[in-house]
């Protein structure tokens, strides 16, 4: 009985300890929702009141005021607000339509594939857990070919875009409301 209870008191500091060695940290790096896919990233530092600073990883150089080429191959985004920089579409439930954002986005990614011939992408289509599996597969894929099709438009090749659709599979986001629904509605650019 007496060793269970040093068990559990023994248990309870290690995550006490490990819980504050986490919350004491000065800085973490995390990627910003929305660029999911996306290699630019926030730096928080606590000593400095919640600011942040964005970074933007170009040639293997880090700076946020250059635009250039990111990691995967792709370009690399000015900001936060440059649609290049960004490589996830965001759709509205049980929709295959772009929002002008989304719209936006896929041109301004078009019109790079269409200067860059020598890059290929994978369109990966994603839908929130709502609805059958098969339905969820078929509307991530028709997601995915929307996007295609504003490439298209640029004069892209469609041999240069692959599409894989992982309807539900593959969430982003755990929970089961609007906010992680709203997530799960994508398409990802992944650049080849």
């Amino acid at each position: 009985m007496q060793k269970q209870s040093i068990y559990k008191l023994g248990t309870v500091l290690v995550l006490s300890v490990f819980m504050a060695a986490c919350a004491g940290k000065k800085s973490r790096e995390s990627v910003q929702v929305g660029d999911v896919g996306n290699y630019s990233t926030t730096t928080e530092d606590s000593s400095q009141s919640g600011s942040s600073m964005n970074e933007t990883i170009v040639g293997g150089v880090t700076d946020g005021s250059l635009m250039g080429t990111a990691v995967d191959g792709g370009p690399a985004g000015i900001d936060g607000s440059d649609p290049l920089g960004k490589r996830t579409i965001f759709f509205d439930y049980n929709s295959a339509t772009l929002t002008s954002e989304g719209n936006q986005i896929a041109q301004a990614h078009g019109q790079y594939l269409a200067s860059n011939p020598q890059y290929s992408i994978m369109l990966e289509g994603h839908a929130d857990e709502r609805g059958t599996a098969e339905y969820n597969l078929a509307l991530a894929e028709e997601r995915a070919k929307i996007v295609e099709q504003i490439f298209a438009t640029y004069g892209v090749n469609s041999s240069r875009i692959q599409i894989v659709s992982y309807g539900e599979e593959r969430p982003v986001a755990i929970g089961h409301d609007e906010a992680a629904y709203g997530l799960n509605r994508r398409v990802e650019m992944i650049y080849q």
